[in-house]
């Protein structure tokens, strides 16, 4: 299958704002999807990654806090170690901690998000539908999960002062090519800086 044309072009329409971000936080009412939402914002990861996420994945010992997707999880089959701190090593904790309090099962091999249905970990298309249902409350329209995955990339490019390998490293693109695409979207700041250029 051909890729679409624009498959890897990447503007405006495929980012949250910082208040869309903030509405989109303040409607998750559950820990749950609350810690769903943050692991693409502020952890870039994709739905698959999400959906196969382990109890025993998840290191908040260390500083930075990581976590690993396994290889049958991330796109190449490979492992992949993703680190964090903040916001999202704190729902995370405080999720594991309810999760213990209601009885539900929390070692190295029980699913991170449990599905009630099944018994096992939740499938990729819940994942996306506590997206589409906090989006919802909070008025977001035009948006998909995946572009969480675009807003963490290009806010964690910008705080990193443009490192392209630490933002390719985070998300686990095997070509810096793919990850070249969100320096491209910096129209503004690229204005910004050729009109400070010899003043």
């Amino acid at each position: 299958m051909k890729p679409k044309p624009d498959q890897w072009v990447l503007d405006g329409r495929k980012f949250l704002t910082d208040f869309e971000v903030k509405r989109l936080k303040r409607h998750c009412r559950k820990l749950r999807d609350l810690v769903i939402i943050n692991l693409a914002l502020l952890a870039g990861l994709r739905v698959k990654e999400i959906a196969y996420l382990k109890c025993g994945d998840i290191s908040l010992e260390t500083e930075p806090a990581s976590l690993t997707v396994p290889p049958e999880a991330g796109k190449g089959g490979k492992t992949r170690l993703v680190r964090f701190n903040g916001e999202l090593k704190l729902v995370i904790r405080q999720y594991l901690k309810e999760k213990r309090l209601s009885g539900e099962a929390t070692g190295r091999d029980d699913p991170l998000f449990k599905s009630p249905a099944k018994g096992g970990g939740v499938s990729r298309r819940t994942v996306q539908r506590v997206f589409e249902r906090m989006a919802k409350k909070a008025g977001i329209t035009g948006h998909c999960f995946h572009h969480l995955r675009h807003t963490y990339a290009s806010h964690l490019y910008k705080a990193s002062n443009y490192n392209l390998r630490l933002v390719q490293k985070q998300l686990g693109h095997a070509s810096i090519k793919t990850t070249q695409v969100y320096a491209d979207v910096f129209d503004e700041d690229l204005t910004k800086a050729l009109g400070k250029l010899y003043i």
